[in-house]
């Protein structure tokens, strides 16, 4: 199986979608964020001194999918859908679990986007955080689901 997003002289290139069908496509990313019991805490309560820390990574999370295609040089910019962004408390890591949900109706899949989304929002929180705690660690990020077109459904184990 070759990548797709080379040619054959070994050069990168966009990957041409114009052939492949028009389609509903999904894809949900995951990782975490882990933290000092006290963070976890102060986000979870809300008192952190930077307001409401989940609202902000949410948004950012939102905003990051609709950009991808900005960050990433051979994506391709793509009519989003639906975006949501899921932070889940896990007082066991202690931290957060994030999921990110992309939709679109187009050519190509947002598994980049829904990677992207949840990579800013873990990001963001660290962002907000930082100042309490340095050694937050980001880790798990995987593709989780993608379904539509011409590849099918993908569930990760």
């Amino acid at each position: 199986m070759a990548l797709t997003h080379f040619d054959g002289k070994g050069d990168a290139h966009m990957v041409d979608v114009s052939d492949k069908a028009v389609t509903s496509r999904i894809a949900v990313a995951e990782n975490y964020i882990k933290m000092r019991p006290e963070t976890f805490d102060i986000i979870a309560e809300g008192k952190s001194k930077k307001g409401d820390v989940l609202g902000v990574a949410r948004l950012a999370g939102i905003m990051a999918a609709k950009r991808t295609a900005d960050l990433i040089p051979l994506c391709h910019p793509l009519p989003i859908t639906k975006v949501s962004i899921e932070l889940t408390p896990d007082p066991e890591l202690p931290g957060f679990r994030i999921e990110a949900t992309v939709k679109t109706t187009g050519q190509t899949g947002v598994e980049m986007e829904a990677l992207t989304a949840a990579s800013v929002t873990a990001l963001t929180v660290y962002d907000m955080a930082k100042a309490v705690d340095k050694a937050m660690e980001i880790g798990g990020l995987r593709v989780v689901l993608k379904d539509g077109g011409k590849s099918g459904r993908f569930v990760a184990a």
